[in-house]
């Protein structure tokens, strides 16, 4: 698997790249935003991990710019952890992000996970009444004449809404699956994730019938889109 690491720092950038190789990896480096966009072009890499703060192009364009091009997965460096950055990364389209410093064997197991959730995902596709998501493409079709593009985040949500449509999904399975068995996700950043989904996929986002909250629960899906009442998302859940 050929991994592009794109750091500003050449020592962070040597080292994590030879902890990288050192793990059976195939690593294409980059100092820069612009100089990775090239190498991503030549290089066609399966993941991409990229620090925040570069000169010529920061990283959340850079993810911008990939996401774009291509579906492959992303993880975000950056030595601030405000959540602001944490939510735009991720709203940009990014699948994982790790605060610096930290310790390059987080950083290959967030890349084996990565990547096998990836492949895991190729090709396959979940039907339900009218919608049908399809994870190939990062898309979901039956909410009208054009189809809605997902970022990963937002598919592996509506994947497991999906399957389990009509019941409710309480939170902390949620997180597993989206963010998978670590301190990635919580449940801030699930609610954000799920406002971002409903701008996308609701008529009225601030009334929403078909992705709905069950209060100090999780959530429901109803592909039907039935009435009945309407939660809001203000709540605290155990």
């Amino acid at each position: 698997m050929k991994v592009l690491l794109v750091d500003d720092d050449p020592d962070l950038l040597a080292v994590t790249a030879f902890a990288l190789q050192q793990a059976g990896f195939l690593v294409v480096k980059a100092g820069d935003g612009v100089a990775a966009l090239e190498t991503f072009e030549r290089e066609s890499p399966d993941l991409a991990v990229l620090d925040i703060n570069m000169p010529r192009m920061n990283g959340f364009e850079l993810a911008s710019r990939l996401r774009q091009k291509s579906r492959i997965p992303l993880i975000m460096l950056t030595v601030r952890s405000e959540e602001d950055d944490v939510l735009r990364a991720l709203g940009l389209g990014a699948d994982d992000y790790l605060t610096k410093p930290f310790s390059p064997k987080i950083l290959i197991a967030r890349i084996r996970a990565l990547l096998r959730r990836s492949e895991q995902d190729k090709d396959t596709a979940l039907k339900v009444g009218q919608l049908e998501l399809r994870i190939d493409d990062l898309s979901l079709e039956g909410l009208g004449d054009a189809s809605v593009r997902l970022t990963p985040l937002e598919a592996r949500l509506l994947q497991l809404l999906l399957a389990n449509a009509g019941r409710t999904v309480v939170t902390e399975r949620i997180l597993t699956h989206v963010w998978g068995n670590r301190a990635g996700g919580n449940r801030q950043l699930l609610k954000q994730l799920v406002h971002r989904l409903r701008q996308k996929i609701e008529s009225d986002p601030k009334a929403p019938r078909l992705l709905r909250t069950v209060p100090n629960a999780g959530y429901v899906l109803d592909p039907a889109q039935s009435a009945g009442s309407v939660e809001n998302d203000d709540y605290e859940d155990g």
